[in-house]
């Protein structure tokens, strides 16, 4: 899967503040992005729905045909397992016998997790979705009564004859309470990026005890709050030891010595 540095777009907001007087809508979206950067960075890099266009091939097609990629777009080879008998094996991408099924079942493996599927082009054809499904562990399984393509051209472009391409979204869905914490986030930043802010980003946290007629105020140290990866906010804190409880800082992966990784032309 290509290194993803943020999320690919804001995340939806609910706030619950009202926008500073004076700021404009363009800083309110940006702000709006950078707390969906943050937060998407804390909760493990998982988050959030990002486009992703793949073109499957099996194995065999892979040894005969020269390797050819365009920006986005990728291949995969096969994928290992363990058989009943104990023994090491690999399983074509490309349509392969599961354990539960009596026969054959037409699928391919795409690298989840799956969010959505946006299309699925076979020969220049734009497949209608009730032609597949997807199954746990990111399994494109056809359902009309055809089978995806053994094999295809990579040297011709994507959606052109000879060619099977898959656009997908990749990522975990956001609920209810991720919005409620990017809205919290947001609004801090507002309050304190507004031209009269006296928090967020403008706040001088470097002050822990305050002391003033007979008042004393004590306030967590920042950079301890920033060190275990949390920000002070409640509900956003909250939110970050339910889904990222051990603070990963990425999703686990699997790799196999058998599994070349595959490569991506960035330019031009």
């Amino acid at each position: 899967m290509p290194l993803r540095t943020g999320p690919c777009e804001a995340w939806p907001t609910n706030l619950c503040c009202e926008i500073p007087e004076g700021m404009e809508q363009e800083d309110v979206d940006r702000w709006t992005l950078v707390a969906s950067q943050i937060l998407w960075g804390l909760s493990g890099r998982r988050l959030g729905p990002c486009p992703l266009t793949v073109r499957p091939c099996r194995r065999a097609c892979l040894d005969t045909f020269p390797i050819s990629f365009q920006a986005g777009v990728r291949t995969g080879p096969w994928v290992p397992y363990i058989s009943p008998d104990g023994v090491w094996r690999n399983a074509s991408v490309c349509g392969c016998k599961s354990d539960c099924s009596c026969g054959e079942l037409c699928e391919v493996r795409l690298e989840g997790p799956v969010y959505d599927i946006v299309s699925v082009d076979v020969d220049g054809e734009v497949l209608v979705p009730e032609a597949y499904r997807v199954d746990s562990a990111g399994l494109l399984v056809r359902t009309d009564g055809e089978c995806w393509p053994d094999c295809q051209d990579m040297a011709a472009p994507p959606g052109t004859e000879g060619t099977f391409t898959v656009e997908y979204r990749v990522g975990l869905p956001l609920d209810e309470a991720a919005v409620a914490a990017v809205s919290e986030l947001t609004c801090h930043f507002l309050k304190g990026c507004a031209p009269s802010g006296s928090c967020g980003c403008k706040a001088n946290r470097a002050i822990t005890r305050v002391q003033r007629q007979g008042v004393e105020m004590e306030m967590p140290d920042p950079s301890l709050i920033y060190a275990e990866g949390r920000t002070g906010l409640p509900l956003v804190d909250l939110w970050l030891s339910v889904v990222n409880p051990y603070r990963l800082d990425s999703p686990s992966r699997a790799y196999s010595p058998d599994y070349k990784r595959p490569r991506v032309t960035t330019w031009p």
